[in-house]
């Protein structure tokens, strides 16, 4: 029997010393053969993001969740939480700025083996950003420009969705926010200048902080952590790096150490019917590697606040509604045709709890618009609810099924599509077409679609917080990608400020 262990400390896994090269290394003007695709995609997504935000601040819900954690508490240079007059340390606006992104399940997502919203990284980006832009015109330099953000943006969203391509944190139950960690780690280390070392020092960091799990956002447990975990995540990103900086030592082989590293503890379920690989292979795979493919391809949710795999769903319920509303007493049946993964997350039966419970209900999501010919984040809200028996009437007639074909044009990286159908069968035996939607708006697909369709969400977000003449401003602004790119941080976040 062995009774002492080797003490050799080990270089730094080659998955952490891959992510710090990239942001370290990278260059997206150089490298990439779609920049001006990367760079304009990333000031949409920002627009988007913010806006987002900007939305859910109406709900106080989630702005109770706000502000400094002392009342009255003043941080000199602090960041800015758009929306609001909060000036906090960057690690509570990073909190706050992720928590109002993600409120309303409004704000882009990838799909693959894993889910997540790399938008969500934009809170701990811009609170940085704009902490480290005040601290620079405080000392007399140049402030940081949103040109850094952009880049972290595309750089952030590159290592949550290239990791979520081929690997599946949800079947071994964690929640995706572990990438979004992990992600705001690497560029809030690199708008910190940190060297190479020191940013893996904060990814190993982050690997060994302990994990979410997805309870919160499934059947019997769904509900309103699940829109601000992402924030939790981004803003614990920032407080990694801040340790990090300060010259706390790293942990080399956090991902492969037997026993008590990250893929033994975390990354292995004894459940066959759970795990990905064989247990021997059970470690991060890479399809391809880091450049700006994911902000290249991106989904945005532009036409409904619903979770992304109901989109098409809502699409489809919305083209139906002119043709059935004079009938909804005389349905016998709704059958909803969808792929596997919506069929795992969000396929419900039952009463729903809470509104967080309602927007990832596929049933409730399509019951509404084939009522009322619009979704809304509203019409999650319990007062909304309690109006609308006829909502839950409605779902107890769907039959959910899954098609084959859309569960593997899902997966397959030249389509990614997320398909749904609807066919309705009233009780006279007669029936509509079966409505089909593979490709939702905000798809890469359907890009010259959707931008105008996001513009609009976008302009409508602003004219919840601000008069004209600021929405025209900011506006003028986004709409510029040199002038945008050229803005100092905290000039962009002055504009944002509600006095």
């Amino acid at each position: 029997m062995t009774t002492v262990e080797s003490n050799v400390r080990p270089e730094y896994d080659t998955e952490i010393q891959k992510i710090a090269d990239y942001v370290l290394n990278y260059s997206i003007d150089d490298d990439s053969p779609n920049r001006e695709v990367a760079w304009n995609t990333a000031r949409y997504c920002l627009m988007d993001t913010i806006g987002c935000g900007l939305l859910a601040l109406r709900f106080p819900e989630c702005t109770k969740h706000l502000g400094p954690e002392c009342v009255g508490q003043i941080t000199p240079h602090g960041a800015r939480v758009p929306g609001t007059s909060h000036r906090l340390d960057p690690i509570k606006a990073a909190f706050d700025i992720g928590c109002m992104v993600r409120w309303l399940d409004y704000n882009d997502t990838w799909l693959a083996a894993e889910w997540g919203h790399p938008s969500d990284n934009l809170g701990g980006i811009l609170a940085v950003a704009d902490y480290i832009s005040q601290q620079n015109i405080s000392q007399g330099r140049a402030g940081l420009t949103m040109k850094a953000v952009l880049e972290a943006m595309i750089m952030a969203h590159e290592i949550q969705g290239v990791i979520a391509l081929e690997n599946s944190f949800n079947r071994v139950g964690l929640d995706h926010v572990f990438l979004v960690k992990l992600a705001s780690t690497a560029v809030v280390s690199k708008l910190y200048k940190l060297p190479r070392e020191r940013i893996m020092a904060a990814l190993s960091q982050a690997i060994v902080d302990g994990q979410a799990l997805r309870t919160y956002r499934h059947t019997p447990n769904a509900g309103s952590r699940k829109s601000w975990a992402a924030g939790d995540a981004t803003s614990r990103a920032v407080r990694l790096v801040d340790i990090t900086r300060r010259g706390e030592m790293g942990i080399p082989s956090a991902l492969t150490a037997p026993q008590w590293g990250f893929y033994d503890v975390l990354f292995s379920h004894t459940n066959k019917d759970l795990a990905i690989k064989p247990e021997s292979e059970r470690r991060f795979t890479f399809q391809r590697d880091f450049g700006s493919y994911v902000m290249e391809n991106i989904l945005f949710k532009i036409s409904f606040p619903a979770e992304f795999h109901a989109q098409t769903a809502c699409e489809a319920a919305v083209i139906l509604h002119p043709r059935i509303e004079d009938r909804i007493d005389d349905i016998e049946k709704i059958v909803l045709t969808t792929h596997d993964s919506a069929i795992r997350i969000i396929s419900k039966e039952g009463a729903l709890a809470n509104p967080a419970d309602r927007d990832h209900c596929l049933q409730y999501m399509v019951a509404v618009p084939l009522l009322t010919g619009d979704l809304t984040a509203e019409n999650y809200e319990d007062d909304y609810h309690e109006q609308h028996l006829s909502i839950d009437k409605l779902r107890r007639k769907m039959v959910v099924e899954e098609d084959p074909r859309y569960s593997k044009d899902y997966h397959d990286p030249s389509k990614r599509s997320i398909a749904n159908a609807i066919q309705i069968f009233f009780k006279d035996g007669t029936s509509t077409d079966k409505v089909a939607v593979e490709y939702p708006i905000g798809h890469k697909r359907r890009r010259d679609e959707g931008i105008p369709v996001l513009e609009a969400k976008f302009q409508a977000s602003l004219a919840t917080r601000f008069i004209d003449s600021r929405c025209e401003a900011i506006i003028e602004l986004c709409n510029d990608q040199v002038a945008l790119e050229q803005t100092p941080v905290n000039e962009f976040m002055d504009i944002f400020v509600v006095n």
